[in-house]
């Protein structure tokens, strides 16, 4: 029961996740391709990390990830970071326009909270705080 429950949960947010890939909010030179917000999502989930570290992260050639990098900057959604302590090194970072329409931000997350508080005790709610918490510490990275 609890694994079926769980895959359903886990299967609602990766429907969202793909609707939401292949929906064009944005003008057309600004869309990204399913391959590019997968590599802008990438870049935000490292928390800033270097072209290699990008590169080496999805496995692609860094000449292949400077390219990918470039078209996401070119369309606004990511920058680079030059480094305080390495002036010859970058990092990259999200930019506003990624963050707006991700994670708490998003839409159906917003919906999905909005439901929890109006459908859950202030008990229920503390309680799947709690929950949530241990079982993203039982996800190993």
């Amino acid at each position: 029961m609890l694994e079926k429950e769980f895959e359903k949960l886990y299967f609602k947010f990766r429907d969202n996740y793909c609707k939401n890939l292949f929906s064009s909010n944005n003008d057309e030179k600004d869309c990204l391709s399913p391959t590019e917000a997968y590599c802008v999502e990438t870049i935000f989930l490292l928390n800033r990390p270097t072209v290699h570290q990008f590169a080496n992260y999805v496995n692609i050639s860094q000449p292949n990830a400077t390219y990918r990098i470039s078209n996401l900057i070119e369309k606004g959604y990511i920058r680079k970071v030059l480094s305080t302590e390495d002036r010859r090194e970058y990092f990259l970072d999200v930019t506003d326009k990624f963050s707006k329409n991700y994670g708490i931000n998003s839409p159906f997350n917003v919906n999905l909270i909005n439901g929890i508080r109006s459908e859950f005790t202030k008990e229920e709610i503390s309680l799947l705080e709690k929950m949530l918490k241990k079982i993203v510490n039982e996800v190993l990275v």
